[in-house]
């Protein structure tokens, strides 16, 4: 496939975060394009969470700019990020056990009946819950019909992460952002969550994956983000750079312009 000239649905420019003398962004650049799953890899307190919170409005940065189609935003917090069709799957997932799945997908975002009972008796609609739920769960293949009420405490922990998935395709308007996803699953559960990660990204949502398990990201990236010293190191191609070589680029014993494929850390384009 040829090289397409697109810009980035989301970017980040110079993006400094510091804590005290410690400092987990240095000037670092970030780029996800259009329709693309972009992994995210890096040593332990390389700064791959700081750039994410940096990006989504979780801990924004001291300096530096974040771009949004193309337009600059300002993220004061998560709820900024959220509203601006930006969800994030977190790797503690961050549902309620002990609500359904529907509820857990409507979670913060609740829909109120029409008219009276919802306007001043702020009563749930909850079967228009429902249907949006199994509509959005339908639409991914995820689950049957018959336990969209089940609760989630009662789901595997596959299930558990598939219900965190849907909840972010079903409202990420622009970007859905992963955060190790597969950690803690087995075979079968992961190999679930890495073919919906395939499904959004079908659907034209680009993705953005941390992830420290080098053969899923091999598997599902497009391009792969290397983050080393807080900042961008550079950005290479699964199908230019093995994974032992991404993995010498990461841990800083490859220079990644040694590689006869170089890797850019500015991307201009990405193959569509």
């Amino acid at each position: 496939m040829a090289a397409t000239q697109l810009e980035p649905i989301l970017a980040g420019r110079n993006l400094v975060k510091r804590y005290g003398r410690v400092t987990a962004l240095d000037h670092s650049d970030f780029d996800l394009y259009p329709g693309e799953v972009l992994a995210v890899i890096g040593d332990n307190g390389a700064g791959k969470s700081s750039l994410i919170k940096a990006l989504t409005g979780a801990a924004p940065p001291d300096t530096g700019e974040v771009y949004l189609a193309g337009q600059k935003v300002d993220f004061k917090n998560p709820m900024d990020g959220r509203m601006a069709g930006i969800e994030t799957v977190y790797q503690n997932l961050a549902v309620s056990p002990s609500l359904d799945i529907a509820d857990n997908l409507f979670l913060g975002r609740e829909l109120r009946k029409p008219g009276f009972l919802g306007k001043w008796l702020k009563m749930l609609d909850h079967k228009e819950m429902e249907r949006i739920a199994r509509e959005k769960l339908s639409e991914l293949g995820l689950l049957t019909i018959q336990t969209i009420r089940q609760p989630v405490e009662s789901l595997s922990g596959g299930q558990r992460q598939a219900v965190a998935v849907a909840r972010a395709a079903a409202f990420g308007s622009k970007v859905v952002i992963m955060d190790e996803p597969t950690a803690a699953l087995g075979v079968k559960e992961s190999r679930r969550v890495l073919d919906l990660i395939k499904d959004v990204r079908n659907r034209g949502m680009p993705v953005v994956l941390i992830s420290h398990n080098m053969p899923h990201v091999w598997e599902v990236a497009d391009r792969i983000h290397v983050h080393r010293l807080g900042k961008r190191h550079a950005v290479i191609k699964p199908d230019t750079h093995t994974m032992s070589e991404g993995v010498a680029i990461m841990t800083g014993a490859m220079d990644p312009n040694d590689h006869p494929a170089g890797a850019y850390a500015t991307p201009k384009g990405v193959a569509v």
